[in-house]
């Protein structure tokens, strides 16, 4: 036999249409809550920037602990006006950024005839804020780190490369490095941009074959080493600009 709709059931109905509209307050509740903190928030920001522009701008110290706190809670307002968004512009950090990435390109591309594209992270520091000047404030190896990072977009090959023993290098080319170009690159950086057979056969326990083939590859293929042959002592050495001191 058929039975119609008992009051139990009916009750069950307004009961459950009360907890949709109490979910409903609820939500527009915390969503009016968050955006008001927003606000807030935006607001201290403003006040922030307005403030301590100049000293992000120009002291690395305190744009490291700005970075460093901005990082905790998961924004990057010095990642330029693209990804930075309303940080960058409030901060006028994403021209700082792009600006520095430019200087970057001119000393990488004004530099690679003689070091083949790839130059010690200390000498791109060095050469970048002779550029700049003293008026631009203090440039680091940080700042730069992350300056490479909003050139890789385009496609150019700009990377930074840890060769080792805490030595980095930036590629500026389209070519990757093996693994015993590296080993080359660090031990040139201990011995001054200057490099022979015999230390990497000591050192690294290579055999002849290997480092020849090594060194001939960077010297004919790969353009980032020059040959004196006619070393005084070993017959032939390699001199590798991107680990040369270059004062100018």
């Amino acid at each position: 036999m058929h039975r119609g709709v008992g009051l139990a059931a009916f009750d069950k109905e307004q009961v459950s249409q009360r907890f949709a509209e109490l979910s409903s307050e609820l939500s527009k509740t915390q969503v009016d809550h968050l955006q008001s903190q927003l606000t807030q928030f935006r607001t201290a920001l403003s006040h922030f920037a307005t403030t301590h522009r100049d000293s992000i701008r120009s002291d690395p110290a305190f744009r490291h602990a700005f970075q460093q706190m901005c990082s905790s809670i998961g924004v990057d307002p010095l990642a330029g006006p693209r990804k930075g968004g309303w940080w960058a512009e409030m901060l006028g950090m994403g021209d700082w950024q792009y600006e520095l990435g430019v200087q970057i390109v001119d000393v990488c591309v004004s530099t690679r005839e003689r070091n083949g594209g790839v130059i010690e992270m200390g000498e791109l520091v060095r050469m970048v804020s002779k550029l700049r000047g003293v008026e631009s404030g203090v440039v680091t190896e940080e700042d730069v780190i992350r300056s490479i990072k909003t050139l890789q977009p385009l496609g150019a090959g700009y990377e930074v490369l840890d060769v080792g023993g805490g030595k980095k290098m930036v590629r500026s080319v389209v070519k990757e490095l093996d693994a015993d170009q590296a080993v080359i690159l660090a031990e040139a950086q201990v011995e001054g941009g200057w490099i022979v057979e015999a230390i990497l056969e000591n050192r690294r326990g290579w055999t002849g074959q290997r480092t020849r083939a090594a060194l001939e590859n960077m010297l004919l293929r790969d353009g980032l080493c020059w040959l004196d042959s006619q070393d005084e002592h070993y017959g032939r050495a390699y001199w590798v600009p991107s680990a040369m001191r270059w004062d100018e």
